[in-house]
Protein backbone atom coordinates (compact mmCIF):
# COMPACT_ATOMS: atom_id res chain seq x y z
CA UNK A 1 0.00 0.00 0.00
CA UNK A 2 1.42 3.38 -1.02
CA UNK A 3 1.73 5.85 1.84
CA UNK A 4 2.51 9.56 1.82
CA UNK A 5 6.21 10.37 2.27
CA UNK A 6 7.76 13.20 4.27
CA UNK A 7 11.24 14.14 5.41
CA UNK A 8 12.43 13.68 8.98
CA UNK A 9 15.96 15.01 9.38
CA UNK A 10 18.13 12.99 7.03
CA UNK A 11 15.43 10.36 6.46
CA UNK A 12 12.30 9.85 4.40
CA UNK A 13 9.40 8.30 6.30
CA UNK A 14 5.91 7.12 5.43
CA UNK A 15 2.75 7.95 7.35
CA UNK A 16 3.36 5.13 9.81
CA UNK A 17 6.78 6.54 10.62
CA UNK A 18 8.66 3.78 8.79
CA UNK A 19 11.88 4.80 7.08
CA UNK A 20 11.70 4.60 3.28
CA UNK A 21 14.83 4.58 1.14
CA UNK A 22 13.91 5.16 -2.50
CA UNK A 23 15.68 2.72 -4.82
CA UNK A 24 14.71 2.88 -8.45
CA UNK A 25 15.31 3.78 -12.07
CA UNK A 26 14.92 6.82 -14.27
CA UNK A 27 12.70 6.33 -17.30
CA UNK A 28 14.69 8.41 -19.76
CA UNK A 29 13.71 8.36 -23.42
CA UNK A 30 9.95 8.33 -22.82
CA UNK A 31 8.25 11.67 -22.04
CA UNK A 32 11.65 13.30 -22.41
CA UNK A 33 13.50 11.70 -25.30
CA UNK A 34 17.29 11.51 -25.51
CA UNK A 35 19.39 10.76 -28.55
CA UNK A 36 21.52 7.95 -27.12
CA UNK A 37 18.49 6.21 -25.59
CA UNK A 38 16.49 5.64 -28.78
CA UNK A 39 19.26 6.34 -31.26
CA UNK A 40 18.23 9.51 -33.08
CA UNK A 41 20.70 12.41 -33.56
CA UNK A 42 20.55 15.89 -32.02
CA UNK A 43 17.64 17.06 -29.83
CA UNK A 44 14.11 15.74 -29.32
CA UNK A 45 12.49 18.80 -30.86
CA UNK A 46 14.62 18.60 -34.02
CA UNK A 47 14.05 14.83 -34.23
CA UNK A 48 10.30 15.33 -33.99
CA UNK A 49 10.34 18.17 -36.51
CA UNK A 50 12.21 16.04 -39.07
CA UNK A 51 9.79 13.13 -38.60
CA UNK A 52 6.75 15.39 -38.87
CA UNK A 53 8.18 16.72 -42.12
CA UNK A 54 8.71 13.25 -43.56
CA UNK A 55 5.63 11.46 -42.23
CA UNK A 56 2.97 14.15 -42.11
CA UNK A 57 0.73 14.75 -39.09
CA UNK A 58 -1.33 11.53 -39.12
CA UNK A 59 1.53 9.07 -39.69
CA UNK A 60 3.66 11.03 -37.21
CA UNK A 61 0.90 10.55 -34.61
CA UNK A 62 0.71 6.80 -35.35
CA UNK A 63 4.46 6.40 -34.78
CA UNK A 64 4.65 8.40 -31.57
CA UNK A 65 1.45 6.96 -30.10
CA UNK A 66 2.92 3.50 -30.56
CA UNK A 67 6.35 4.50 -29.24
CA UNK A 68 5.05 6.27 -26.14
CA UNK A 69 2.37 3.66 -25.37
CA UNK A 70 4.92 0.83 -25.57
CA UNK A 71 8.04 2.39 -24.09
CA UNK A 72 6.71 2.53 -20.53
CA UNK A 73 3.56 0.61 -19.66
CA UNK A 74 2.04 -1.28 -16.75
CA UNK A 75 4.21 -4.34 -17.40
CA UNK A 76 7.32 -2.16 -17.11
CA UNK A 77 6.27 -0.95 -13.66
CA UNK A 78 5.58 -4.56 -12.66
CA UNK A 79 9.05 -5.55 -13.88
CA UNK A 80 10.70 -2.73 -11.93
CA UNK A 81 8.86 -3.89 -8.79
CA UNK A 82 9.93 -7.51 -9.45
CA UNK A 83 13.56 -6.40 -9.17
CA UNK A 84 12.92 -5.27 -5.61
CA UNK A 85 12.90 -1.59 -6.55
CA UNK A 86 10.36 0.82 -5.12
CA UNK A 87 10.51 3.95 -7.26
CA UNK A 88 10.72 5.38 -10.76
CA UNK A 89 11.82 8.85 -11.79
CA UNK A 90 9.67 10.10 -14.67
CA UNK A 91 11.49 12.74 -16.76
CA UNK A 92 9.17 15.13 -18.57
CA UNK A 93 9.74 17.57 -21.42
CA UNK A 94 7.65 20.72 -20.93
CA UNK A 95 6.51 20.44 -24.55
CA UNK A 96 4.14 17.65 -23.48
CA UNK A 97 2.33 20.24 -21.36
CA UNK A 98 2.29 23.38 -23.51
CA UNK A 99 3.09 24.60 -27.00
CA UNK A 100 5.72 27.30 -27.49
CA UNK A 101 3.23 29.13 -29.73
CA UNK A 102 0.65 29.18 -26.92
CA UNK A 103 2.69 29.46 -23.72
CA UNK A 104 0.69 29.20 -20.56
CA UNK A 105 -2.11 27.14 -22.10
CA UNK A 106 -2.06 23.49 -21.09
CA UNK A 107 -2.43 21.08 -23.99
CA UNK A 108 -5.58 18.93 -23.99
CA UNK A 109 -4.90 15.57 -22.34
CA UNK A 110 -1.38 16.63 -21.40
CA UNK A 111 -1.36 14.54 -18.21
CA UNK A 112 -2.91 11.39 -19.68
CA UNK A 113 0.23 9.30 -20.12
CA UNK A 114 1.74 10.47 -16.86
CA UNK A 115 -1.55 9.67 -15.11
CA UNK A 116 -1.53 6.11 -16.48
CA UNK A 117 2.07 5.57 -15.39
CA UNK A 118 1.40 6.86 -11.89
CA UNK A 119 -1.74 4.72 -11.60
CA UNK A 120 0.44 1.71 -12.51
CA UNK A 121 2.95 2.75 -9.87
CA UNK A 122 0.19 2.86 -7.26
CA UNK A 123 -1.02 -0.63 -8.26
CA UNK A 124 2.47 -2.12 -7.94
CA UNK A 125 3.56 -0.29 -4.79
CA UNK A 126 6.13 1.86 -6.60
CA UNK A 127 6.65 5.56 -5.92
CA UNK A 128 6.95 8.04 -8.80
CA UNK A 129 9.09 11.18 -8.82
CA UNK A 130 7.85 13.65 -11.43
CA UNK A 131 10.94 15.25 -12.95
CA UNK A 132 10.84 18.33 -15.20
CA UNK A 133 13.80 17.36 -17.36
CA UNK A 134 13.51 19.93 -20.16
CA UNK A 135 12.28 23.39 -19.16
CA UNK A 136 11.25 26.44 -21.20
CA UNK A 137 14.42 28.12 -22.42
CA UNK A 138 16.51 25.11 -21.29
CA UNK A 139 18.15 24.91 -17.89
CA UNK A 140 21.49 23.58 -19.13
CA UNK A 141 23.63 23.43 -22.25
CA UNK A 142 22.94 19.96 -23.60
CA UNK A 143 20.61 17.74 -25.64
CA UNK A 144 18.85 16.26 -22.61
CA UNK A 145 17.21 19.62 -21.89
CA UNK A 146 16.16 19.69 -25.57
CA UNK A 147 18.54 22.62 -26.08
CA UNK A 148 19.59 23.32 -29.67
CA UNK A 149 21.50 26.48 -28.78
CA UNK A 150 24.04 25.50 -26.06
CA UNK A 151 22.98 28.30 -23.71
CA UNK A 152 20.65 27.82 -20.69
CA UNK A 153 18.30 30.69 -21.44
CA UNK A 154 15.97 29.80 -18.56
CA UNK A 155 18.24 31.86 -16.30
CA UNK A 156 18.40 34.80 -18.71
CA UNK A 157 14.69 35.45 -19.32
CA UNK A 158 11.94 36.04 -16.79
CA UNK A 159 9.37 34.89 -19.32
CA UNK A 160 10.83 31.37 -19.30
CA UNK A 161 10.89 31.42 -15.51
CA UNK A 162 7.27 32.58 -15.32
CA UNK A 163 6.24 29.74 -17.63
CA UNK A 164 8.17 27.24 -15.50
CA UNK A 165 6.48 28.43 -12.31
CA UNK A 166 3.06 28.18 -13.96
CA UNK A 167 3.78 24.67 -15.24
CA UNK A 168 4.90 23.45 -11.85
CA UNK A 169 1.84 24.97 -10.22
CA UNK A 170 -0.34 23.07 -12.71
CA UNK A 171 1.53 19.80 -12.12
CA UNK A 172 1.30 20.16 -8.35
CA UNK A 173 -2.38 21.04 -8.47
CA UNK A 174 -3.05 18.00 -10.65
CA UNK A 175 -1.24 15.54 -8.33
CA UNK A 176 -1.89 17.22 -4.98
CA UNK A 177 -3.94 14.25 -3.68
CA UNK A 178 -1.79 11.42 -5.12
CA UNK A 179 0.40 9.63 -2.52
CA UNK A 180 2.00 7.43 -5.21
CA UNK A 181 3.83 10.57 -6.30
CA UNK A 182 6.79 10.72 -3.91
CA UNK A 183 7.40 14.30 -4.96
CA UNK A 184 8.54 16.76 -7.58
CA UNK A 185 12.07 17.05 -9.01
CA UNK A 186 11.91 20.73 -9.96
CA UNK A 187 14.84 21.32 -12.35
CA UNK A 188 16.96 18.51 -13.75
CA UNK A 189 20.72 19.21 -13.89
CA UNK A 190 20.59 23.01 -13.81
CA UNK A 191 23.64 24.96 -14.94
CA UNK A 192 23.55 28.59 -13.81
CA UNK A 193 26.98 30.20 -14.03
CA UNK A 194 25.87 32.80 -11.45
CA UNK A 195 24.42 30.31 -8.99
CA UNK A 196 22.10 32.72 -7.20
CA UNK A 197 19.57 32.75 -10.06
CA UNK A 198 18.99 29.02 -9.65
CA UNK A 199 18.47 29.36 -5.90
CA UNK A 200 16.00 32.21 -6.43
CA UNK A 201 14.08 30.19 -9.03
CA UNK A 202 14.01 27.10 -6.80
CA UNK A 203 12.62 29.28 -3.98
CA UNK A 204 9.98 30.83 -6.23
CA UNK A 205 8.79 27.51 -7.64
CA UNK A 206 8.72 25.95 -4.17
CA UNK A 207 6.62 28.77 -2.74
CA UNK A 208 4.08 28.58 -5.55
CA UNK A 209 3.83 24.78 -5.34
CA UNK A 210 3.23 24.99 -1.58
CA UNK A 211 0.22 27.25 -2.18
CA UNK A 212 -1.61 24.46 -4.04
CA UNK A 213 0.14 21.37 -2.67
CA UNK A 214 1.69 21.64 0.80
CA UNK A 215 2.19 17.90 1.22
CA UNK A 216 4.52 16.49 -1.46
CA UNK A 217 8.28 16.27 -1.06
CA UNK A 218 10.36 18.57 -3.27
CA UNK A 219 13.57 17.25 -4.85
CA UNK A 220 16.17 19.93 -5.66
CA UNK A 221 19.18 19.23 -7.90
CA UNK A 222 22.44 20.99 -7.18
CA UNK A 223 23.90 23.46 -9.66
CA UNK A 224 26.39 22.50 -12.37
CA UNK A 225 24.47 19.40 -13.38
CA UNK A 226 23.50 18.35 -9.84
CA UNK A 227 27.01 18.57 -8.42
CA UNK A 228 27.37 21.94 -6.68
CA UNK A 229 25.44 23.26 -3.66
CA UNK A 230 27.74 26.19 -2.80
CA UNK A 231 25.10 28.86 -3.46
CA UNK A 232 22.35 27.07 -1.56
CA UNK A 233 21.28 28.62 1.72
CA UNK A 234 19.18 27.06 4.46
CA UNK A 235 17.26 23.97 3.33
CA UNK A 236 13.55 24.09 2.68
CA UNK A 237 10.89 22.18 4.58
CA UNK A 238 10.05 18.68 3.36
CA UNK A 239 12.81 18.95 0.78
CA UNK A 240 15.32 16.40 -0.50
CA UNK A 241 18.57 17.47 -2.17
CA UNK A 242 19.79 15.60 -5.22
CA UNK A 243 23.23 14.95 -6.64
CA UNK A 244 24.18 13.10 -9.82
CA UNK A 245 27.37 11.04 -9.87
CA UNK A 246 28.96 9.69 -13.04
CA UNK A 247 32.60 8.79 -12.24
CA UNK A 248 34.82 9.07 -15.31
CA UNK A 249 35.67 5.33 -15.58
CA UNK A 250 32.01 4.66 -16.32
CA UNK A 251 31.89 7.04 -19.29
CA UNK A 252 32.22 6.13 -22.97
CA UNK A 253 35.90 7.14 -22.88
CA UNK A 254 36.59 5.84 -19.39
CA UNK A 255 39.68 3.84 -18.56
CA UNK A 256 40.33 0.88 -16.28
CA UNK A 257 38.44 0.50 -13.02
CA UNK A 258 40.11 0.41 -10.61
CA UNK A 259 42.68 2.34 -12.60
CA UNK A 260 43.35 5.62 -14.33
CA UNK A 261 41.00 7.71 -16.46
CA UNK A 262 42.23 10.97 -17.97
CA UNK A 263 45.23 10.96 -15.66
CA UNK A 264 43.18 10.51 -12.47
CA UNK A 265 43.25 7.38 -10.33
CA UNK A 266 39.83 5.91 -9.55
CA UNK A 267 38.96 3.16 -7.09
CA UNK A 268 36.16 2.69 -4.59
CA UNK A 269 37.77 5.09 -2.12
CA UNK A 270 38.04 7.79 -4.79
CA UNK A 271 34.39 7.31 -5.77
CA UNK A 272 33.41 7.53 -2.09
CA UNK A 273 35.38 10.76 -1.66
CA UNK A 274 33.63 12.27 -4.69
CA UNK A 275 30.27 11.26 -3.20
CA UNK A 276 31.20 12.81 0.16
CA UNK A 277 32.19 16.07 -1.53
CA UNK A 278 28.89 16.28 -3.40
CA UNK A 279 26.84 15.47 -0.29
CA UNK A 280 28.58 17.85 2.11
CA UNK A 281 25.59 20.23 2.03
CA UNK A 282 23.12 17.46 2.90
CA UNK A 283 25.20 16.15 5.77
CA UNK A 284 25.87 19.65 7.13
CA UNK A 285 22.13 20.41 7.19
CA UNK A 286 20.89 16.94 8.17
CA UNK A 287 18.63 16.53 5.14
CA UNK A 288 17.98 13.45 2.97
CA UNK A 289 20.33 12.50 0.13
CA UNK A 290 19.00 11.35 -3.23
CA UNK A 291 21.36 10.26 -6.01
CA UNK A 292 19.00 11.23 -8.79
CA UNK A 293 21.23 9.80 -11.55
CA UNK A 294 24.21 7.49 -11.82
CA UNK A 295 25.22 4.49 -13.89
CA UNK A 296 28.00 3.45 -16.29
CA UNK A 297 27.89 3.37 -20.06
CA UNK A 298 28.44 -0.19 -21.27
CA UNK A 299 30.60 -1.11 -24.23
CA UNK A 300 29.28 -4.61 -25.00
CA UNK A 301 32.82 -5.77 -24.30
CA UNK A 302 33.11 -8.51 -21.66
CA UNK A 303 36.21 -7.15 -19.91
CA UNK A 304 35.22 -3.47 -19.95
CA UNK A 305 31.64 -4.15 -18.90
CA UNK A 306 32.79 -6.30 -15.98
CA UNK A 307 34.79 -3.32 -14.70
CA UNK A 308 31.84 -0.99 -15.13
CA UNK A 309 29.50 -3.33 -13.31
CA UNK A 310 32.04 -3.34 -10.47
CA UNK A 311 31.92 0.45 -10.44
CA UNK A 312 28.13 0.19 -10.18
CA UNK A 313 28.39 -2.30 -7.30
CA UNK A 314 30.81 0.02 -5.50
CA UNK A 315 28.49 2.99 -5.93
CA UNK A 316 25.49 1.06 -4.64
CA UNK A 317 27.46 -0.04 -1.59
CA UNK A 318 28.57 3.54 -0.92
CA UNK A 319 24.99 4.79 -1.18
CA UNK A 320 23.67 2.02 1.08
CA UNK A 321 26.26 2.82 3.72
CA UNK A 322 25.26 6.49 3.60
CA UNK A 323 21.53 5.66 3.75
CA UNK A 324 21.03 7.52 0.47
CA UNK A 325 18.11 7.03 -1.88
CA UNK A 326 18.95 6.54 -5.55
CA UNK A 327 17.61 6.34 -9.09
CA UNK A 328 19.70 4.46 -11.66
CA UNK A 329 20.00 5.96 -15.15
CA UNK A 330 18.44 4.53 -17.22
CA UNK A 331 15.70 1.89 -17.38
CA UNK A 332 15.37 1.17 -21.12
CA UNK A 333 17.39 2.09 -24.22
CA UNK A 334 19.09 0.60 -27.30
CA UNK A 335 21.98 -0.98 -25.39
CA UNK A 336 23.95 1.83 -23.75
CA UNK A 337 22.98 1.84 -20.08
CA UNK A 338 19.56 0.26 -19.71
CA UNK A 339 18.39 -2.68 -17.68
CA UNK A 340 16.28 -3.42 -20.77
CA UNK A 341 17.19 -2.81 -24.41
CA UNK A 342 15.49 -2.95 -27.78
CA UNK A 343 16.25 -6.22 -29.54
CA UNK A 344 18.90 -5.97 -32.24
CA UNK A 345 16.54 -7.57 -34.78
CA UNK A 346 13.59 -5.30 -33.98
CA UNK A 347 12.04 -3.10 -36.65
CA UNK A 348 13.45 0.04 -34.99
CA UNK A 349 17.00 -1.25 -34.77
CA UNK A 350 17.15 -2.74 -38.26
CA UNK A 351 15.61 0.26 -40.05
CA UNK A 352 17.85 2.77 -38.27
CA UNK A 353 21.07 0.72 -38.36
CA UNK A 354 22.80 2.56 -41.27
CA UNK A 355 22.26 6.06 -39.89
CA UNK A 356 23.22 4.91 -36.38
CA UNK A 357 26.46 3.56 -37.82
CA UNK A 358 27.12 6.97 -39.37
CA UNK A 359 26.38 8.61 -36.03
CA UNK A 360 28.94 6.31 -34.43
CA UNK A 361 31.59 7.33 -36.99
CA UNK A 362 30.89 10.98 -36.25
CA UNK A 363 30.48 10.48 -32.51
CA UNK A 364 27.47 12.78 -32.42
CA UNK A 365 25.86 11.27 -29.30
CA UNK A 366 28.33 12.65 -26.82
CA UNK A 367 27.08 10.49 -23.95
CA UNK A 368 27.34 7.02 -25.44
CA UNK A 369 30.07 7.52 -28.06
CA UNK A 370 33.76 8.30 -27.78
CA UNK A 371 34.05 10.80 -30.62
CA UNK A 372 37.41 9.32 -31.62
CA UNK A 373 36.32 9.38 -35.27
CA UNK A 374 36.20 13.19 -35.29
CA UNK A 375 39.17 13.88 -33.03
CA UNK A 376 40.95 15.19 -36.13
CA UNK A 377 38.35 17.99 -36.22
CA UNK A 378 38.03 18.71 -32.52
CA UNK A 379 41.63 18.67 -31.36
CA UNK A 380 42.96 21.37 -33.73
CA UNK A 381 40.12 23.70 -32.71
CA UNK A 382 40.83 23.11 -29.03
CA UNK A 383 44.57 23.62 -29.57
CA UNK A 384 44.08 26.82 -31.56
CA UNK A 385 41.64 28.26 -29.05
CA UNK A 386 43.92 27.38 -26.14
CA UNK A 387 46.78 29.12 -27.93
CA UNK A 388 44.89 32.22 -29.04
CA UNK A 389 42.54 32.52 -26.06
CA UNK A 390 44.55 31.44 -23.02
CA UNK A 391 42.47 31.44 -19.89
CA UNK A 392 39.21 30.81 -21.74
CA UNK A 393 37.44 28.24 -19.57
CA UNK A 394 33.76 28.07 -20.56
CA UNK A 395 31.22 27.04 -17.96
CA UNK A 396 30.42 24.35 -16.98
CA UNK A 397 33.01 21.78 -18.15
CA UNK A 398 35.86 23.62 -19.83
CA UNK A 399 37.20 24.21 -23.32
CA UNK A 400 37.41 20.70 -24.77
CA UNK A 401 33.91 19.70 -23.70
CA UNK A 402 32.60 23.02 -25.01
CA UNK A 403 34.14 22.49 -28.45
CA UNK A 404 32.87 18.91 -28.55
CA UNK A 405 29.36 20.13 -27.76
CA UNK A 406 29.44 22.59 -30.65
CA UNK A 407 31.10 20.29 -33.19
CA UNK A 408 29.67 16.87 -32.33
CA UNK A 409 26.29 17.56 -30.76
CA UNK A 410 25.24 20.51 -32.94
CA UNK A 411 27.29 21.02 -36.12
CA UNK A 412 27.45 17.33 -37.08
CA UNK A 413 24.33 16.06 -35.31
CA UNK A 414 21.72 18.44 -36.69
CA UNK A 415 22.01 17.43 -40.38
CA UNK A 416 21.72 13.78 -39.36
CA UNK A 417 18.25 14.37 -37.91
CA UNK A 418 16.91 14.42 -41.47
CA UNK A 419 18.79 11.24 -42.38
CA UNK A 420 17.33 9.44 -39.37
CA UNK A 421 13.83 10.57 -40.37
CA UNK A 422 14.51 9.37 -43.93
CA UNK A 423 15.16 5.88 -42.55
CA UNK A 424 11.54 5.74 -41.34
CA UNK A 425 9.89 7.81 -44.07
CA UNK A 426 8.62 4.99 -46.30
CA UNK A 427 7.16 2.84 -43.51
CA UNK A 428 3.46 2.15 -43.91
CA UNK A 429 1.02 2.56 -41.02
CA UNK A 430 1.45 -1.03 -39.80
CA UNK A 431 5.22 -0.66 -39.87
CA UNK A 432 5.03 2.59 -37.92
CA UNK A 433 3.12 0.77 -35.18
CA UNK A 434 5.72 -2.01 -35.26
CA UNK A 435 8.55 0.52 -35.00
CA UNK A 436 7.09 1.92 -31.79
CA UNK A 437 6.36 -1.57 -30.46
CA UNK A 438 10.08 -2.36 -30.72
CA UNK A 439 10.31 -0.79 -27.27
CA UNK A 440 7.57 -2.87 -25.62
CA UNK A 441 8.96 -4.87 -22.71
CA UNK A 442 7.84 -8.14 -24.29
CA UNK A 443 9.89 -7.34 -27.40
CA UNK A 444 13.01 -6.23 -25.54
CA UNK A 445 16.07 -8.02 -24.20
CA UNK A 446 16.92 -7.84 -20.51
CA UNK A 447 20.45 -7.36 -19.27
CA UNK A 448 20.27 -10.14 -16.70
CA UNK A 449 23.69 -9.41 -15.18
CA UNK A 450 22.85 -5.74 -14.71
CA UNK A 451 19.43 -6.59 -13.29
CA UNK A 452 21.07 -8.99 -10.85
CA UNK A 453 23.49 -6.30 -9.67
CA UNK A 454 20.64 -3.88 -9.01
CA UNK A 455 18.50 -6.51 -7.26
CA UNK A 456 21.28 -7.89 -5.05
CA UNK A 457 22.54 -4.45 -4.04
CA UNK A 458 19.18 -2.73 -3.67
Amino acid sequence: MISWLHTDGSLLRDEAGKEVRLRGVGVGGWLNMENFITGYPSTESLHRRALLDRLGPERYRILFDSLLDNFFADEDVAFVASLGLNSVRLPLNYRHLEDDMAPGDLLPGCFDRLDRAIASCARHGVYAVVDLHALPGSQNHHWHSDNRFHAPLLFEHKDFQDRTVKLWTAIADHYRDEPAVAGYNLINEPADDKGHRLVALHDRISQEIRKVDPRHVLFLDGNRYAQDFDAFGEPGDNTVYALHQYPLPGSARGGEYPGTSDGVRYDKDAVARQFEERTAYMRAHDVPIWVGEFGPVYARDTRIDAMRRQLLVDQLEIYAQAGASWSLWTYKDIGVQGLVRASSDSAWMTRTAPVRAKKERLGVDSWGMTGDGVADLVRPIVARMASELPGYDPYPFGLERHVELLVRSILLAEPLADEFADALADADDAELVELGASFALRACERDEELCAVVTSNG
